[in-house]
């Protein structure tokens, strides 16, 4: 439906008494805005590689700790964490990671964190290898969760978040967004 069918459906629906004539000119919502909580400097360990499964290569990449600093957050990546892909031959790369952050004050949070990657298969194989590869030349963005105990973090339980990923051949870097 092109945008003048739906405004004028829309406009015979105020008419007809379905929607108050306010929906006319009024955003449905206030604008979305996205807002830096925190930047965690993942450290990982060699893959463990498990082979084609259903077509895909799996892959399994351990978490040995890291770092979180930021405007929201800050405290440190618990080690005892991984991240699961799936790496498809057209340039995609499931990822699946879940961890644990402790605060600087001594909260855990335990973190939940679905996402892609997309490149061409030459830098696929590229990051695979181990070698530092441009930012640029990838797409790796992730939609984080968080299980935390009610209390000062429990705001991270509440709303949702995107992350920005940067892929380092022995760590990751996370820049975690709240979406307002």
């Amino acid at each position: 439906m092109t945008g003048t069918n739906r405004r004028e459906l829309l406009a015979f629906s105020c008419v007809a008494g379905l929607f108050p004539a306010s929906a006319l000119s009024k955003p449905a919502s206030p604008a979305l805005t996205v807002t830096p909580v925190f930047t965690a400097r993942v450290t990982v360990a060699k893959p463990i590689e498990h082979g084609t499964i259903d077509g895909k290569r799996k892959r399994f990449i351990p978490i040995t700790g890291g770092t979180v600093s930021g405007p929201r957050l800050n405290g440190v990546v618990l080690p005892g964490g991984g991240d699961w892909q799936a790496i498809h031959d057209d340039g995609l790369t499931e990822v699946m990671a879940r961890y644990a952050l402790r605060t600087d004050d001594g909260v855990v949070i335990s973190v939940t964190n679905p996402g892609v990657r997309v490149a061409t298969p030459d830098i696929i194989a590229r990051i695979a290898a181990g070698e530092d590869v441009d930012p640029l030349l990838y797409y790796f963005r992730t939609t984080p969760t968080f299980e935390v105990t009610r209390g000062k973090y429990d705001w991270l339980r509440k709303k949702v978040f995107v992350a920005r990923g940067i892929r380092r051949p022995d760590h990751v870097v996370i820049e975690v967004f709240e979406i307002g």
